[in-house]
């Protein structure tokens, strides 16, 4: 019988990060959920393990960072802050495995593209992890806009 994980944060994804979920497994990802990587900080939302293929989504942390629990899962804005913070999360690791089947380089976007301010300290997080500005920047800007998303990974990954 096949070990079949199940995983918390496929359910506050809406249909177009499905779409990406699927697109990321044709192109040789996995995700993972919740694992040693996110206790490095409480507001790590996710990650990419570049050499394992994989993506990992901290659902505790983002569910945590938003005061999501079983009691308050009914309300609306609490679930939908958490849900939010998860599908960006996971949009945002979805722009670094497109970068990576663009050979690790920076995807190529039209018109041009500004980093949201509230975003700063996000980045600077980030980088502190990956070193590699320009490609968190475009991550951060890119996980705004999962339709784009989608067709940079089936234009750079299928």
């Amino acid at each position: 019988m096949e070990n079949i994980k199940i995983m918390e944060f496929i359910d506050f994804l809406d249909k177009i990060e499905v779409e990406i979920l699927q697109i990321v497994e044709k192109a040789g990802y996995e995700t993972a959920e919740n694992t040693k990587l996110c206790l490095l900080g409480k507001n790590y939302a996710g990650f990419l393990i570049k050499k394992k293929k994989e993506i990992v989504i901290c659902t505790s942390n983002a569910k945590k960072k938003e005061g999501y629990t079983i009691l308050k899962m009914n309300k609306k804005d609490i679930y939908e802050r958490t849900a939010l913070r998860i599908k960006k999360a996971f949009r945002h690791e979805s722009v670094h495995v497109a970068q990576e089947c663009n050979d690790g380089n920076l995807l190529k976007i039209e018109g041009k593209q500004s980093i949201n301010p509230s975003k700063i300290n996000a980045l600077h997080g980030s980088m502190r992890i990956s070193g590699e500005e320009e490609k968190e920047r475009q991550a951060y800007i890119l996980e705004d806009k999962p339709k784009l998303i989608k067709n940079e990974l089936r234009k750079y990954c299928l």
